[in-house]
């Protein structure tokens, strides 16, 4: 988050203290096209649940995502009908650009 040129256009919040709501994570679901892709592996409670062993459906990362803020990819920045979401360079790299654009 740090490299990326954010001004007066980006609000930060702090899923922690703010988690996410169903409303918003649909919308986030409709920017990407799947909970699978917002769902974070590398969470430390995906870890201790040992839920890569597991068969987990969109509904069951839905309520993932939903039961704790960990699960979700951070940071995640949506931009006009654009959602980056993730700390990859390629990612950063790509919301780098589109923050630019930004009139």
């Amino acid at each position: 988050m740090e490299t990326l040129p954010l001004d007066s256009r980006v609000s930060l919040r702090d899923m922690k203290q703010n988690p996410i709501s169903e409303n918003e994570l649909e919308t986030l679901k409709a920017l990407s096209g799947s909970y699978e892709s917002l769902f974070n592996k590398r969470a430390q409670l995906y870890k201790q649940r040992d839920l890569k062993n597991k068969q987990l459906s969109e509904d069951d990362y839905k309520d993932l995502l939903l039961e704790h803020y960990t699960f979700l990819k951070r940071p995640a920045l949506v931009l006009e009908n654009q959602l980056f979401i993730g700390n990859a360079s390629k990612t950063v790299e790509a919301a780098k650009k589109a923050l630019n654009e930004q009139p």
